[in-house]
């Protein structure tokens, strides 16, 4: 049998191990994702100025992620601001249980994505695996009415990366770590879509983020 002692230093080891692990993922995703980070954010802000809204869709954890991110774009982040048009396609009870009755799990998304979605608009997919279909068949959709696609995924991308004209890939395996990644990153691209929209409107220029911002 394990003391008390014992487990009260195990638990603090596995508090370590996973703090130290998803700090040094955390640092090396943002070094070498930084850029991407910020074409990501400047896609959705060109698209928000434009006229064009925010749809976002992944499950379990990334479902609410999904839910987290639409709110800090509707309400605010940081900044005291017009609400800007995000909708996370995760929660409405009966579109979800009507489609899923009617035309399968599959299509939870991409049905809504044909509802909302157009051409300008962009498409937040987050998957870990980058392999859930129901994610999958709305970036198809997206793809087919002239929508962007931005990817929030796990090592590798899964199929999601071919259908992504951003691809955010967590280098790790291990969901936790990644959603944990795949959250910080959504409030950076909250933060820089204001930062485009209201601080700096003259780096949404055409030629892109890296001209002027």
């Amino acid at each position: 049998m394990i003391s008390a002692n014992a487990a009260e230093d195990t638990a603090l080891s596995l508090i370590r191990q996973h703090a130290e692990e998803g700090a040094r993922l955390r640092a090396r995703f943002f070094d070498e994702a930084g850029p991407d980070v910020r074409q990501a954010a400047w896609i959705m802000a060109a698209s928000l100025a434009a006229g064009g809204r925010i749809l976002i869709c992944g499950n379990g954890g990334s479902a609410a992620d999904a839910q987290h991110i639409a709110a800090e774009l509707v309400n605010r982040f940081l900044l005291d601001r017009p609400a800007l048009p995000a909708v996370a396609l995760t929660t409405d009870s009966s579109i979800l249980t009507s489609v899923g009755n009617d035309a399968g799990f599959e299509r939870l998304f991409a049905r809504q994505v044909e509802a909302l979605g157009a051409a300008g608009d962009v498409l937040l997919a987050l998957s870990t695996s980058g392999n859930s279909p129901n994610v999958l068949a709305a970036a198809e959709v997206a793809r087919q009415r002239g929508m962007s696609v931005v990817g929030l995924t796990g090592e590798g991308g899964g199929r999601l990366k071919a259908l992504c004209d951003i691809l955010l890939a967590v280098p790790h395996a291990q969901t936790p770590l990644v959603q944990e990644i795949h959250i910080t990153a959504g409030h950076l691209v909250c933060r820089l879509i204001d930062y485009y929209l209201f601080e700096n409107p003259a780096a949404l220029c055409p030629s892109g983020p890296a001209a002027t911002a």
